[in-house]
C-alpha cells in the first residue's frame, strides 16, 4: 500500500468517526451557560486533532477544517445543528469580522499586489541579477537572508513577506532550497520582534505587564530570552557549517541539483507575471523603503505619535493591524505612481496586478482563516484559564525549577493555540504576581514565557507566523513545518536546560553561554553525522 493511500485512508477515517460522533445521541443534561468540556483537557484537543493530521497526512485544509469541527462538537456537546452555528458564526464568521483579522488580511493583499509590481517591473529579476554579481555562493545568500530578516525587526508579518519577496530571486538562484529559505524567513521573524524594544511584539508585552514598567521588564528580560538568542546561533551555525539535518536535508540535497520545492523533478522557481527585461533594482527599492517608511509611520500614528506621544510610547501603544494596513496602503500609492511616472510598467498593467496579488495571497488567507477559527473554537472551550489555573495553583511550588517550567508550558499553549501574544496575556500576569517579591526571578520567569510562546509559536502549523513564512517563501506549508519542526524542537531542549541553570544561578551571564555552548555542541554532531554517512 503506498504512502498516498496510506494518507489517504487516515483521513477519510478521522472524517468518519467525527460524522459517526454527530449521530451519538447526548444524554447529559446540556449545561446552560457552559460546555460540558470548558476548562478541561478537551478543549486542547482541537488543536492537537488539526496539528497531528496536518503533519501525518501532509494536507492542511482537511486538517484544519477536522479540527475546528471537533472544536464545535465539544462546545455543543455533539449536537450537530448548535455545533454547525457555532462553527459559522463565532468560528467563520467572527474571525472574518474581527477588526484585527481584517486589517492583516487587508496588509496581505496589498503586500501581494506591490510584491506582483515588483515582480511585473523587473525590480525582483533586476535586484536577483545584482546579487548575483556580489552575493558568490549558497552561505553568502543565506547569510544576507537572515541578516536582512534581523534588520527588519518592526513586525513578523511585514518581515516574513518582505523578507521573502526580496530574497527568493537570490536564494533560487544559488540553489537554496524553499524549505531552507522558509526557515530562515520564520526564525528571524518572531525570533528577533521578540527581543527588539522597538517592535509590535515589544508593545504587546509591555501591555500584559500590570502594575510594573512594562519596557523596562522587557529590556531587562531580553539577556534571559535564551529560545530567541539560541535561535538566531543555530541558524548562523546550520548555514556556516552546512550542517542541515533531518527532513531539511533531504531538501539541501535536493536543491543542489535543481530541484528547490522537492518535488522529484528539476523544475524552476517560477514567478507568476512576465517581467519588463529593462527593470531596475529601484523598481524593488523603491517600493521596499516606501513600504518600510509608510508602515513604521503608520504604526507610530495609530499609538499617537502625532498626537504628542514620544516615538516609544507610539510603539508600545501602536495598533499593528491598522497600522500595517495604512502604512501598505499608502506605499501601494507611492509604488503605482513611481511606476506610471517613469514608465515602467503603464497605468493599465499597474491596476492588472491587483487582482493578481490577491490571487497569490489566496492560499495564506485561507489557511490564516481556519487558523484562526480553529483558535475560536479553543478559546470557546476555555483553554486558556485552564492552563492558566494549572501555573496558578502550582506557583509556589516550583521554586527554582519554575522558568523552565514556565518555558514549556509556554511553549505547549503556543503551539496548541498557534499564537505567541495570547500566550503572553495568559502567562505573564501569573507570573508577576506570582514573583513580586522575587524581581530577578520574575525577570528570568517573564522572559521564559516570552521564549516559550515564541517557540511554540515556531513550531506549530496553525500560527500566523508561520504561514506567512510559508507565503514569503512560496513553499508549501507542511514542508516548512515538518523541515523547520527538527531544528526547533533541538533549540528548545537546550532553551529548557539553560533555563534550569538560570533558575539556579539568577545569572544570565552564566547560562547563556552554556547554551550557546550546547547549540555548537548540537551543531558539531549533527556535522560528525553527515560526514558519517557521506562516507559510508
Amino acid at each position: 500500500m503506498t504512502q498516498k493511500i496510506k494518507r489517504q485512508i487516515s483521513v477519510f477515517a478521522v472524517m468518519a468517526a467525527v460524522l459517526c460522533m454527530t449521530a451519538v445521541p447526548v444524554f447529559a443534561e446540556e449545561a446552560a451557560d457552559m460546555p460540558a468540556r470548558y476548562q478541561t483537557f478537551w478543549a486542547l484537543v482541537p488543536p492537537i486533532v488539526a496539528i497531528g493530521l496536518a503533519l501525518l497526512t501532509k494536507e492542511v485544509y482537511s486538517s484544519l477544517l477536522i479540527g475546528i469541527v471537533v472544536g464545535g462538537l465539544f462546545y455543543a456537546d455533539f449536537n450537530p445543528e448548535r455545533s454547525l452555528m457555532h462553527v459559522l458564526e463565532d468560528g467563520i464568521i467572527g474571525s472574518l469580522s474581527d477588526p484585527w483579522n481584517v486589517g492583516i488580511l487587508v496588509f496581505l493583499v496589498i503586500l501581494g499586489t506591490i510584491v506582483c509590481l515588483m515582480n511585473k517591473a523587473g525590480g525582483s529579476a533586476a535586484f536577483g541579477r545584482w546579487a548575483a554579481e556580489h552575493i558568490k555562493s549558497r552561505v553568502g545568500a543565506q547569510l544576507a537572508t537572515i541578516l536582512l530578516g534581523c534588520l527588519i525587526f518592526i513586525d513578523d508579518y511585514f518581515n516574513c513577506l518582505t523578507v521573502g519577496s526580496v530574497m527568493r530571486p537570490v536564494t533560487d538562484k544559488h540553489n537554496v532550497s524553499r524549505a531552507k529559505l522558509a526557515y530562515l524567513i520564520d526564525a528571524t521573524a518572531a525570533p528577533v520582534c521578540i527581543i527588539a524594544p522597538i517592535s509590535s511584539w515589544a508593545a504587546a508585552v509591555t501591555g500584559f505587564v500590570e502594575g510594573e514598567d512594562g519596557l523596562s521588564l522587557f529590556m531587562r528580560a531580553i539577556p534571559y530570552n535564551f529560545y530567541a538568542l539560541l535561535t538566531i546561533v543555530m541558524m548562523v551555525g546550520l548555514v556556516v557549517l552546512d550542517a542541515d539535518y533531518g527532513p531539511m536535508k533531504r531538501h539541501e540535497d535536493n536543491a543542489k541539483k535543481g530541484d528547490l520545492f522537492t518535488t522529484g523533478t528539476i523544475q524552476a522557481a517560477a514567478e507568476e507575471t512576465e517581467a519588463n527585461p529593462n527593470g531596475t533594482v529601484a523598481a524593488l527599492l523603491v517600493p521596499i523603503i516606501s513600504l518600510i517608511a509608510c508602515c513604521v509611520v503608520g504604526m507610530i500614528y495609530t499609538g499617537g505619535f502625532f498626537s504628542g506621544e514620544s516615538f516609544v510610547d507610539a510603539f508600545s501603544n501602536s495598533d499593528a493591524s491598522v497600522g500595517l494596513a495604512l502604512g501598505s496602503a499608502v506605499a501601494l500609492v507611492i509604488t503605482i505612481i513611481y511606476m506610471v511616472a517613469t514608465r515602467v510598467i503603464n497605468f493599465k498593467e499597474c491596476m492588472a496586478c491587483l487582482p493578481e496579488g490577491f490571487k497569490a495571497m489566496v492560499p495564506a488567507i485561507l489557511i490564516l482563516t481556519l487558523a484562526w477559527t480553529l483558535k475560536a473554537m479553543t478559546d470557546s472551550l476555555g483553554a486558556a484559564p485552564y492552563v492558566a489555573e494549572i501555573v496558578k495553583n502550582n506557583a509556589d511550588s516550583l521554586a527554582k525549577m519554575l522558568p523552565a517550567i514556565i518555558f514549556v508550558i509556554g511553549c505547549a499553549l503556543a503551539f496548541a493555540t498557534g499564537t505567541s501574544w495570547g500566550t503572553f496575556g495568559i502567562l505573564i500576569p501569573i507570573v508577576v504576581d506570582a514573583f513580586a517579591n522575587d524581581p530577578e526571578l520574575m525577570i528570568i520567569a517573564i522572559s521564559a514565557c516570552m521564549a516559550g510562546a515564541v517557540c511554540g509559536d515556531h513550531c506549530s502549523p496553525i500560527s500566523d507566523t508561520t504561514i506567512m513564512a510559508s507565503a514569503g517563501a512560496q513553499s508549501d506549508h507542511v514542508n516548512h513545518v515538518s523541515t523547520q519542526l527538527p531544528y526547533a524542537l533541538s533549540v528548545a531542549a537546550v532553551s529548557f536546560i539553560t533555563y534550569v541553570i538560570a533558575g539556579f544561578t539568577k545569572s544570565a551571564m552564566i547560562s547563556l553561554p552554556c547554551g550557546v555552548i550546547m547549540i555548537l555542541l548540537v551543531l558539531m554532531f549533527a556535522k560528525f553525522v553527515q560526514n558519517n554517512n557521506d562516507e559510508a
